[in-house]
């Protein structure tokens, strides 16, 4: 009589699936399946002019002046697109931070060809 352990889910294929992609696909991938945690639209999926909730992890956090007052700036990645957050008057937020996660919600816009939410109300998440 053999007794034989279940087959994990993913099983062999699925072994050298992730062996043959790389981290920055893996990660991306991962982020995407955390979108439902945080209730948010992917952000390739986001249109101009109307409201979103994204979330994701900050990958640059920047101070650019805008029209001579300070600008705070923050690149946000959910494993779809990119999407700028700008906090316009703010020359720091505590906990915006690179490699943060943060889920914003506001007005999405298209400014030189990218998406930005100006002014988003955000809420940092545990990470990991």
């Amino acid at each position: 009589m053999s007794t034989q352990e279940p087959v994990k889910k993913g099983g062999l294929r699925g072994f050298f699936r992730r062996l043959a992609t790389s981290q920055a696909e893996l990660e991306a991938a991962e982020l995407r399946e955390d979108l439902e945690n945080h209730g948010a639209t992917p952000i390739a999926a986001c249109g101009q002019r109307q409201r979103f909730c994204v979330a994701g992890t900050l990958r640059t956090v920047t101070l650019r002046p805008r029209g001579g007052a300070p600008a705070l700036e923050a690149e946000l990645y959910d494993g779809s697109d990119v999407i700028d957050l700008v906090w316009l008057g703010r020359r720091k937020i505590v906990g915006i931070e690179p490699g943060r996660v943060v889920r914003a919600e506001g007005l999405v816009s298209l400014q030189d060809g990218r998406k930005v939410m100006f002014n988003p109300r955000y809420e940092l998440r545990p990470t990991g």
